[in-house]
């Protein structure tokens, strides 16, 4: 039986520039920001209207934003969302090693 090709493309680790969208460092950590922000707000049980009054914003852009649309969502504004949420925000400036070719924004 002849051996059978695999036809894929072996990730770089961000989708958002595989797909080669601009802003893709921002991209993923907006999505990562994101992925936090909908586990604590699942976590506490809340409705998309409890969310909203919580974090200042109307039910649609949580609706939006649970439904991973960034558009309208700096990392910012993220951030303060994390907060409101009782989350501390730690941000850590260091050197890229040398063997990868360009920086990129971490969340943990």
């Amino acid at each position: 039986m002849p051996k059978k090709e695999l036809d894929y493309v072996v990730s770089s680790g961000n989708v958002f520039a595989d797909l080669g969208l601009p802003n893709p460092e921002e991209l993923l950590a907006k999505a990562e920001l994101v992925s936090k922000i909908a586990t604590l707000i699942r976590k506490r049980g809340l409705t998309q209207a409890k969310a909203a009054k919580l974090l200042g914003i109307d039910q649609p852009k949580v609706s939006l934003l649970l439904r991973g649309h960034l558009t309208g969502f700096s990392i910012e504004r993220l951030m303060r969302f994390l907060l409101l949420l009782g989350q501390d925000i730690k941000i850590t400036v260091e050197a890229a090693p040398k063997s990868r070719s360009h920086a990129r924004v971490l969340v943990a």
